[in-house]
This record gives C-alpha cells, structure tokens and sequence, in this order.
C-alpha cells in the first residue's frame, strides 16, 4: 500500500459518508421521525441533526475532500490545461461543477431550513443528495492514469 493509496482511501471514505449520511437522514432518520414523533419535537431532533451533519461537513468533509482532491490531482499531473482536454480533464471538471453546485444547495438547504422555509429546504436537500450521486457516478467514470 502507498501513500497515494492512503489519499484515496480517505477521499472516498470521506465521500461515502458524506452521501450515506445524506442517504440515510432522507431514508431513515425522516421517515422514522416524521411517523413517531409530533411537530415540535420532529423539528427539534431534525434541527440537531442538520446541525451536527453541518459541523460534521465543516470540520471534517470538506477539508479532506478539498486536501486529498488536490492532493491526488497533483499526483496524477493534472494542470489547467488538462481541464480542458477530454477524458479524465473534461470528467474532473464536471465533478468539480457539480460538487460546488451540492454544496451550494447544502447550504440553502441549511438556510432554508434555519429561516422556516420548508418547501425550499426540501427542494434544496433533494438537489443536494441527487447531486452527491452525480459526483459519485462521475467519480466511477473517472478513467484510470
């Protein structure tokens, strides 16, 4: 096993639990909340969660996929031209896109939620978590160097 081997491990690690927590707040923790508990106390416990999955996202996602996503482009040689070209540049480019755009929607969802707008906050979480399986399938896609 190599270093690089190490950084990908924890890009993906990261990744997946990124995505199975999503996965499993709108799978699992929802519906279970929205059948077994009243209004207030359905808020209470999903405000919590966001919250933690929020610092979670701060403190411990984002700088591991920003330091080994670097990381590993560095190490395979990608440059800015190489964005450009088709194949690993052109897919690489893709996922960034969509990852800002998932952020970016994980985050309105955060607002919208904290502002008491449901209907954006759940619009929001869905584009967040259909993006994540975007960045998944483009990750997959991306050809081995």
């Amino acid at each position: 096993m190599t270093w690089w081997s190490v950084v990908r491990f924890l890009h993906v690690l990261s990744a997946s639990l990124w995505v199975g927590g999503q996965l499993t707040v709108s799978l699992v923790v929802l519906p279970l909340a929205r059948r077994s508990l009243d209004g207030e106390r359905r808020g209470e416990l999903l405000r919590a969660v966001g919250r933690r999955f929020g610092r979670f996202t701060g403190t411990v996602f984002l700088p591991i996929q920003i330091g080994t996503g670097v990381a590993i482009a560095w190490h395979k040689g990608v440059t800015w031209a190489a964005l450009l070209q088709p194949g690993y540049g052109r897919i690489l480019v893709a996922k960034l896109g969509l990852f800002c755009a998932v952020m970016a929607a994980a985050a309105l969802h955060g607002w919208a939620s904290g502002t008491g707008r449901p209907n954006l906050a759940r619009t929001a979480a869905v584009t967040s978590l259909v993006g994540s399986v975007g960045i998944i399938l483009l990750a997959a896609a991306l050809p081995a160097t």
